[in-house]
């Protein structure tokens, strides 16, 4: 998932030149005249920061407040965000959780301005290892595992009444999994790459163009359904013996719909616009775009067997 906004980070007022000439500064000082203790500055380009420092540099907790609109409330290690903070950007976005070296890195929460989250590992300003985002949307959500922020690996999506269970490569299911459905029945199948197009020859190198896997059913099956362990009775000395366990088995016709069949490139193009460039205070993470498989329920489940076929 590509970030939005500046490639970079946004230097949060840092100047190489003497103190007075940086910004207006009001607070403590230590004996070799450094900031030093609690204080509060406006610097040059209109940001200002309250919080503590420690031999000159933001140290500690403090309020870093862009003069855009942007602010970052949490802990400072030597002018950078490190340890516990929330960083609240203009769009109404913001992401509360652990940072290392001025980066999302650790456990944190990410709140889009469309109302879906993410909630799990972050590294490098990435979403990276095992997360949870949910589709405001749709109510879908996607657990599993992340890498270099794309949804890569074992993971779940989950939706009204149905969920799919498998393996990601590169934001898309591959290989084996299967479908759940909450009428009782299980759809196994497989995802498969088609042979890919070719476009024209330009300068002398072929492009491919982006094939999605597609999905191929092989059976259908029941639910396993779990019961408890009992403790086994000694059968009765007189009587007819011990009777068979019953087991009621709907053995109705299910069509299927393969989910999202009619969906074609789902995940498409990216959900969200740019960012101005003069938003260049920090990396805004995108998001995802619609969730693959998450139409309405009537696109997405098996039809419940016609009364009287039970």
């Amino acid at each position: 998932v590509m970030e939005l906004g500046s490639l970079g980070l946004m230097d949060e007022g840092n100047c190489n030149y003497p103190d007075f000439f940086c910004q207006e500064y009001e607070g403590d000082r230590n004996e070799a005249g450094e900031r030093h203790g609690h204080g509060k500055a406006r610097l040059p380009n209109g940001d200002t920061y309250e919080g503590d420092y420690e031999h000159g540099k933001r140290h500690g907790q403090g309020i870093y407040k862009f003069k855009n609109g942007a602010r970052y409330i949490g802990e400072y290690v030597k002018n950078k965000k490190h340890g516990q903070g929330t960083f609240i950007y203009p769009d109404g976005s913001r992401y509360e959780g652990e940072w290392a070296n001025d980066l999302r890195h650790g456990h944190g929460v990410y709140y889009y301005v469309n109302n879906d989250t993410y909630t799990g590992e972050w590294l490098a300003h990435q979403r990276h290892g095992q997360g949870t985002y949910v589709y405001a949307e749709t109510g879908s959500k996607y657990v599993g595992t992340w890498v270099n922020g794309q949804q890569e690996g074992a993971a779940q999506l989950i939706h009204l009444n149905h969920r799919y269970q498998g393996k990601f490569v590169n934001k898309h299911p591959f290989g084996p999994g299967k479908y759940v459905f909450d009428i009782g029945c299980e759809q196994h199948g497989e995802y498969r790459l088609t042979d890919a197009e070719r476009g024209e020859e330009e300068e002398e190198e072929e492009t491919l163009v982006t094939v999605i896997p597609k999905w191929r059913a092989t059976k259908i099956t029941e639910l396993a359904l779990w019961t408890p362990t009992l403790p086994e009775e000694l059968p009765p000395t007189d009587g007819p013996g011990p009777e068979e366990p019953m087991t009621d088995v709907s053995e109705g016709e299910m069509d299927f719909l393969r989910p999202g069949e009619e969906d074609g490139d789902v995940f498409g193009q990216e959900s969200r616009e740019n960012v101005p460039e003069e938003l260049q205070y920090d990396t805004i993470d995108q998001g995802e775009p619609e969730l693959w498989g998450s139409r309405r329920e009537e696109d997405t489940h098996a039809r419940r067997p016609a009364s009287g076929q039970a």
